[in-house]
């Protein structure tokens, strides 16, 4: 067989094709990767020419999965916020706006009456000042403890992960890559090994049978078999498996430690974060409770004397329940705009971060590949098929270009 092999008059033709099987797996499983992630958003005309990545195109749902299937089993916003350290939060919240106190009051009062406000002395602006100022530790101290006892009932964490991946889908595509960034670089590398060994299988076969059919079948099938090969080894075998000294077990699984430090860090600065908690506690779909929730920690301050203080020297009793109502709208701003700090933000993240490390590294072998699974699941069986189709049309250029048949 090898004389007949190393004496064929098309030697040197034959010799290329485990090589151009090779470069055919590569590419096809390439393309696989590159169309899971890309392009962001759909091109070509819909419904059935064109292309969107399956991530992108799957965003809400993909999210969804993350969020059902692994940050829930680590732990509930209501936990993490608890970790958090609730009273730094509130010395936080109580720093940031004493900080800019004269401003608030100043903004509030101003819109009620500039110039009966702008022309009180300053002896009596001082005075309200003060009495804000007094009040505001025990408000944000009540406000924080509040929202910590009732967080999950003010915040759907499902909701908060799928609004901010719907607004950023390359976050979303960041986060797969990240997490798996070496096994979408074997799915790309190993389509070469593989198609080089179908290429030493597709040799004698084309030699024995010499139709024009084979190289385009077996381009079809190597683009198809790289493709099935390399998702199954991924996540194959799920536990490990023990052959003689050799110890198998599916590539992702056997990075569950790294994996899981480099979610938790992603996780931890993109998702999970004050800020976002925050944010989705005033303005979710559970926004009304909140603010219900802060006009009622508010009740002393606008009862007693600040804002009463306040409405005698500037609007009058007839002016009093307006600006209750302006006091309670600017609170409910205040609730957000001090978590803006992104230093705080990162410092609040870190703690939880190890706490969510910890938890992902324990999550067993079935839990554990709910993470990345997904991302290869979704329309999985398109990307095999492109990989055959495009397969098939190397093998055809192979037929026509280094074998010269027309």
């Amino acid at each position: 067989m090898l004389d007949s092999f190393f004496s064929h008059p098309d030697f040197w033709k034959l010799f290329s094709i485990p090589f151009i099987a090779g470069a055919v797996g590569w590419i096809t499983n390439w393309a696989a990767v590159q169309m899971t992630f890309y392009p962001l958003e759909f091109i070509g005309i819909r419904p059935i020419f064109g292309w969107q990545g399956i991530i992108p195109s799957k965003v809400e749902k993909m999210a969804g999965i993350v969020v059902e299937k692994t940050l829930q089993k680590l732990g509930s916003l209501d936990e993490f916020f608890r970790e958090m350290e609730p009273e730094k939060i509130a010395a936080h919240l109580t720093k940031s706006i004493q900080a800019r106190m004269e401003e608030y009051v100043d903004e509030v009062m101003t819109e009620r009456n500039s110039v009966l406000w702008e022309n009180l002395p300053l002896v009596v602006r001082r005075r309200v000042y003060s009495r804000a100022r007094r009040a505001i530790p025990a408000v944000m101290d009540n406000v924080v403890e509040d929202i910590s006892r009732n967080l999950d009932s003010l915040v759907d964490m499902k909701h908060m992960i799928v609004s901010r991946m719907r607004e950023d889908k390359a976050l979303m595509v960041q986060m797969f890559k990240e997490v798996g960034e070496p096994e979408f670089r074997f799915v790309t590398n190993s389509g070469f090994y593989f198609g080089f060994l179908f290429g030493l299988i597709q040799v004698p076969v084309f030699i024995f049978v010499p139709g024009n059919w084979v190289l385009p079948l077996f381009g079809f099938i190597v683009g198809i078999a790289t493709n099935w090969l390399a998702l199954n080894v991924i996540f194959r075998p799920l536990n490990p498996v023990r052959v003689g000294p050799f110890r198998f077990q599916g590539l992702f699984l056997k990075r569950q430690k790294d994996v899981a430090e480099s979610f938790a860090k992603l996780t931890t600065e993109e998702l999970v974060t004050l800020r976002n908690i925050m944010y989705q506690v005033v303005n979710g779909p559970r926004g009304d409770r909140t603010k219900a929730l802060i006009k009622r920690h508010l009740k002393p301050l606008l009862s007693g004397g600040v804002v009463r203080t306040a409405a005698q020297l500037t609007v009058g009793p007839g002016g009093y329940a307006d600006l209750k109502r302006a006091v309670e709208d600017k609170a409910v701003d205040l609730a957000v705009e001090p978590f803006e700090d992104d230093n705080f933000n990162r410092e609040r993240s870190s703690i939880i971060e190890r706490l969510m490390c910890d938890r992902m590294q324990a999550l067993s072998s079935v839990e554990f590949q709910d993470l990345l699974r997904p991302a290869f699941q979704e329309d999985e069986w398109i990307l095999i098929l492109v990989g055959g189709f495009l397969g098939a049309m190397a093998g055809l250029a192979q037929l026509i270009f280094v074998f010269g048949v027309a």
